[in-house]
């Protein structure tokens, strides 16, 4: 593909992105899923099972926050598989079929869209978690880097529900299919408790996951500690998903529509 192509791709991903942003504004119920689910996970948790998993709850809030963090951008990431679903069956892609743009337009525009829910994922999870006691233990620098890269991982995984998205035929569908991948890879994982208790089978899948890994990364970024490790297995594994999932998605969609 020349540059003159993917530059004119990457236009009109981003005017149908600011689609996705307006109808966010005027519809911004759609954000409930990224402002109640954070806090209610995080409550939950942390004073459910951070006296029995941990020393306090104090201590346990420290480990879970960063976590949390993944868990709900993978959950977030959902959604978008499912919005696009809806378009293709209200007949919306029969009206950019018809438009002279690429063909991964519609795509990419819904996945660029879902960066604003993704930040109001992440500001709503620190914003309450630091009124629950929660605290940084480096810097603003840190921060800034943890955030942009639990944004880049949401990018690249919601590749996975577009896809899913496009195979499927019904919304509801695609957030059933997407609800059991998430879940076994959020809870086999490190985001609750460390890996050292698990069985030997779960321990050698949840220490290379990539929800593992980034919690960690992010683990180290915020509250001290190794990162370089974790970040680069993170980073791995978003590159993965991009080049399976990004061309596997834009395929079912041209078989689609």
């Amino acid at each position: 593909m020349s540059a003159v192509a993917l530059d004119k791709g990457l236009q009109h991903g981003l005017s149908l992105a600011w689609r996705g942003i307006l109808k966010i504004r005027k519809n911004p119920e759609q954000l409930a899923d990224v402002t109640i689910a954070p806090i209610v996970f995080l409550v939950m948790f942390t004073y459910l099972f951070g006296g029995a998993l941990a020393s306090s709850t104090d201590d346990y809030l420290q480990m879970l926050v960063p976590g949390i963090m993944v868990m709900n951008i993978l959950q977030a990431s959902m959604t978008a598989g499912v919005q696009l679903n809806t378009d293709v069956s209200k007949g919306v892609f029969d009206r950019f079929r018809s438009m002279p743009i690429a063909r991964s337009a519609p795509l990419v525009g819904a996945v660029l869209a879902d960066v604003v829910r993704y930040l109001m994922c992440v500001v709503v999870l620190l914003v309450v978690a630091t009124i629950m006691g929660y605290r940084v233990q480096t810097g603003p620098v840190e921060l800034v880097i943890a955030i942009a890269l639990v944004l880049a991982f949401g990018l690249c995984f919601c590749w996975a529900s577009v896809f899913v998205g496009m195979l499927l035929k019904t919304p509801g569908a695609v957030q059933g299919m997407m609800f059991v991948l998430i879940m076994p890879l959020t809870f086999g994982s490190n985001v609750f408790v460390g890996t050292s208790t698990m069985p030997g089978w779960l321990r050698a899948w949840a220490d290379i996951s990539p929800v593992s890994l980034l919690a960690d990364a992010l683990r180290g970024l915020l509250n001290g500690g190794p990162v370089a490790g974790p970040l680069a297995g993170s980073v791995v594994w978003m590159v993965a998903a991009v080049a399976v999932f990004f061309p596997l998605a834009t395929l079912a969609y041209r078989k689609r529509v």
